[in-house]
């Protein structure tokens, strides 16, 4: 078939269906592959597509429609970016459209031309010149932008922050006339040659971090586990590969599991680089990450730090991925695209032949095993890069989550060196439930299989589902028997703040949690006061294990660990593990040796001794062995297809008849079972009924080849209205 003329283009939609639809070019331009469309669809009379190919003929059998519009002149895709989110569609079993779609900024999702990307230079006004800046006294940030302006000709906005201009002042001095401002299109470019790369001279390096170190390749592609104990230093191998990536003039990629992270490895990374450096997560609005990915995709930055989204950005000169904490949950998406970033971080960097570093103290099972089978290379750091030592642990017996005699004499004499406290409580709100002391009745969800959990903010006590949001004022008396004698039932964040600030008066509590810091700003003012060194006692959730360095933190308590020895599903065990280490890996970062107390029951839980007295490493090689036992991941490979709707029987009945359409078209497949449907470990929330179907086989392409020949057919029944379903291949929750 020749393409010397085409007339038609195959375009992807974000659109439910796995296929994509051929448009006339009509008297439009030909679109390059990886240009954004307009087009009409269905009764939508414009929305935006991309170019996946052009064609002289079509097998669309009905009439076909003409493109309104090509929105741009050059492909807003690459080659190579192209490709990623045709292999994510592929393996994750999602239109092309809809992985096309999460890779665009929401800018460019809108049917318009892409905006140029431009800068905003700051300079002074001929009045602003010939002003005497002392006459500014009584505005110090005014007086001190004045002489940073005046000691350049011009400044980009992201420069006067760096100098301590805040926009406030900038509009204050536009105001009086005193600056202008100019904003010019800043043109694609090259990354600069910079002898002068480094602002900070690096630390001298151990003996293991410079083995490891020396074991990577920079011009090939290779995945390289460094798992390192917590304080090994593995980020400044890190920043010492990137140095290295940066000489030959080319960009890094560095993925960290939270948004909370981002700023504080922002910095650090600033700190240490004379070169742009940016940061991509979903605290940014539209146009700002609009801007970052246009920087990225122009070369006007060196080093992109970002959360998960961000492995879809386009880099002009990428050398090197690093994906921080590997082993966290966050990576994998829970909603919409079913897709883990760690593993196309590695798809990413085989294409593009560079390497790939997985950074863990904790690493997933998964990593562990391709790194003791040989497929990633295996980079260990023993030992804290400080030489001091890893803290002591100990276990407390505890029958309730409050803090035990022990507990409260450990943070007094903690505070009394003047060292600083983390209590750990993986709950959130102020107790996980009310309870009738009469009758037993408790505050469960109407709309969920979940008792909602009681809340105090500002002086307002409320029940709030943490699953459906479904929110409710506290009830003077017991729905269920009018009774008055309602009691909190257990502990969260927000109870354990109020007992800590009534026991320890003397030192500041900081509360970090989803509701504490949920508003801009909040989280990294609550960090800047920890990084002050002073004394204070931190009480959080996760969002407190993940990556912080507090060098001044002596103690850290573990309240809720029981749970995870119950957990219904198969990776309980690592999830626990993987918690108190990284959770015990936060203390004792510097001069002061450090302590955890683990509250408990369970003080002689099998896998409990033999994580605190083995470490991770033998831990999770044990777990290993288990997994191989059970036949599970990483030794088995799942999928599963997920329906809910309005009733129980109507999602697990769909699921029946997926199951029978799989096994006929399994019978071709060798080693693939199906097991279910099975209701969801909470089968009912927000008002409907979720079931699964789970496919299992110890080949991954045996799963592959399955799902591809059984969505379509999927697709082809009559689906009862109101059920909706997909898939997820390697789950990581169930």
């Amino acid at each position: 078939m020749s393409s010397s003329n085409p007339s038609i283009v195959c375009v992807a939609l974000a659109t439910p269906f796995r296929k994509t639809f051929d448009y006339l070019i009509g008297d439009n331009a030909v679109p390059a592959i990886g240009a954004r469309v307009c087009v009409p669809f269905g009764h939508q009379k414009s929305i935006v597509g991309i170019v996946l190919g052009l064609k002289t003929q079509s097998e669309t059998t009905h009439k076909m429609r003409a493109i309104h519009e090509v929105l741009d002149a050059q492909p807003v895709f690459s080659a190579e970016l192209l490709a990623l989110c045709q292999w994510c569609a592929d393996y994750y079993h999602y239109p092309v459209g809809e992985v096309c779609q999460l890779a665009l900024p929401a800018i460019l999702r809108k049917p318009k031309p892409m905006p140029a990307l431009k800068q905003t230079l700051w300079q002074l006004t001929s009045s602003g010149h010939a002003l005497d800046i002392t006459s500014l006294a009584r505005a110090p940030k005014q007086q001190q932008a004045m002489a940073v302006l005046r000691a350049h000709q011009a400044l980009p906005t992201e420069q006067c922050k760096q100098a301590g201009i805040d926009a406030t002042t900038l509009r204050a001095l536009l105001k009086k006339e005193l600056v202008e401002k100019q904003d010019l299109e800043v043109a694609a470019a090259s990354l600069a040659s910079h002898s002068d790369i480094l602002s900070e001279s690096p630390l001298e390096l151990t003996a293991e971090q410079a083995a490891a170190l020396n074991s990577l390749q920079y011009h090939r592609f290779s995945v390289s586990l460094l798992e390192g104990v917590t304080g090994s230093g593995k980020t400044e191998v890190y920043l010492q590969a990137i140095e290295a990536v940066l000489t030959n003039q080319q960009q890094a990629l560095v993925l960290v599991p939270e948004i909370g992270l981002t700023p504080q490895t922002l910095t650090r990374f600033e700190q240490r680089f004379n070169v742009p450096v940016a940061a991509l997560h979903s605290g940014l609005s539209d146009s700002q990450r609009f801007t970052v990915w246009q920087q990225a995709r122009q070369g006007q930055v060196s080093i992109i730090i970002g959360t998960r989204s961000s492995i879809f950005i386009p880099l002009a000169h990428l050398g090197l991925i690093i994906v921080d904490e590997e082993h966290d949950l966050s990576y994998k998406q829970q909603e919409g695209v079913r897709y883990s970033a760690r593993d196309l971080a590695i798809i990413r960097a085989q294409q593009a032949g560079i390497p790939l570093i997985l950074g863990s103290a904790t690493p997933a099972l998964e990593s562990l095993q391709n790194a003791l089978g040989g497929r990633y290379q295996h980079l260990q750091l023993k030992t804290r890069a400080n030489t001091y030592a890893l803290p002591s642990i100990r276990c407390v017996e505890a029958q309730s989550m409050e803090l035990t005699p022990q507990s409260l004499q450990a943070v007094q004499q903690t505070l009394d060196k003047g060292l600083q406290v983390l209590i750990f409580i993986n709950r959130r709100g102020y107790a996980p439930a009310l309870i009738c002391q009469d009758c037993g009745w408790l505050s469960e969800c109407p709309s969920c299989d979940s008792r909602m959990t009681l809340h105090h903010a500002s002086g307002r006590r409320s029940l709030h589902c943490h699953h459906c949001d479904h929110q409710t004022p506290v009830p003077n008396t017991c729905p269920s028997c009018q009774s008055p004698r309602l009691q909190a039932l257990g502990m969260g964040t927000q109870r354990s703040e109020q007992a800590l600030e009534a026991l320890f008066p003397q030192v500041p509590v900081i509360r970090i949690d989803r509701d504490s810091v949920s508003r801009k700003g909040q989280l990294q003012a609550a960090l800047d006061t920890i990084n002050q060194d002073e004394p204070c006692i931190m009480i959080g959730t996760q969002m407190l294990a993940k990556g912080h360095h507090f060098a001044g933190l002596g103690l850290a308590i573990i309240l809720d660990l029981d749970s995870a020895f119950f957990s219904s599903d198969f990776r309980g065990a690592e999830r626990m593990g993987q918690l108190l280490t990284q959770v015990a890996g936060r203390v004792g970062r510097e001069q002061h040796r450090g302590h955890v107390i683990i509250q408990t029951q369970f003080a002689d839980h099998p896998q409990l001794r033999q994580l605190l007295d083995k470490g991770y490493h033998e831990y999770a090689t044990q777990l290993l062995a288990q997994r191989q036992m059970a036949a599970m991941p990483p030794f088995e490979y799942i999928a599963v297809i997920r329906s809910h709707a309005q009733t129980a029987a109507m999602a697990q009945q769909f699921l029946q008849q997926v199951r029978q359409l799989g096994e006929r078209v399994g019978v071709e497949l060798a080693h693939c079972q199906f097991l279910g449907p099975f209701p969801m470990a909470m089968e009912k929330r927000n008002n409907r009924y979720h079931h699964y179907l789970q496919i299992k086989s110890p080949h991954r392409q045996t799963v592959r080849q399955l799902l591809k020949a059984l969505c379509p057919q999927i697709e082809a029944l009559r689906i009862p209205r109101g059920l909706h379903w997909l898939v997820d291949v390697d789950p990581q929750e169930f």
